[in-house]
């Protein structure tokens, strides 16, 4: 059963860090784009980060880059999501995803693929 656990959410203070991990199970997910997506109250999932299978390639939303950082370790099968400076705008539910698409940095290449059940991130200024 393929599974993608994300962990590592809190509470923190604007200005402050978190560092989210994603395990992936139940295949490798070596050849895959793997993504962050976060989702607001009331408001849409939005595409955050993605990295290609090699992790060669990055790609962030605007309002991430410089503060955000996505890597991986294909033979942990693990992802992580670094975020720095945080701001209140950045709270919302984060979600791990991974894709067989070509489409790292595209939020639609995901939508077919595996999801993770989130965690919380909160920031208060």
């Amino acid at each position: 059963q393929v599974q993608l656990v994300e962990s590592g959410g809190g509470s923190v203070q604007a200005g402050g860090s978190l560092r989210l991990s994603c395990a992936a199970s139940g295949r490798s997910f070596s050849r895959d784009c793997m993504g962050w997506f976060r989702q607001a109250p009331g408001k849409e999932r939005k595409f955050v980060a993605g990295i290609s299978w090699s992790g060669s390639r990055t790609y962030y939303t605007d309002s991430v880059k410089a503060r955000f950082t996505i890597s991986r370790d294909n033979a942990k099968n693990t992802v992580v999501l670094h975020l720095n400076t945080l701001k209140p705008e950045d709270t919302a539910v984060y979600y791990c995803a991974a894709t067989q698409s070509p489409y790292c940095g595209l939020a639609s290449g995901y939508e077919d693929g595996y999801w993770g059940q989130g965690t919380q991130v909160t920031v208060s200024s």
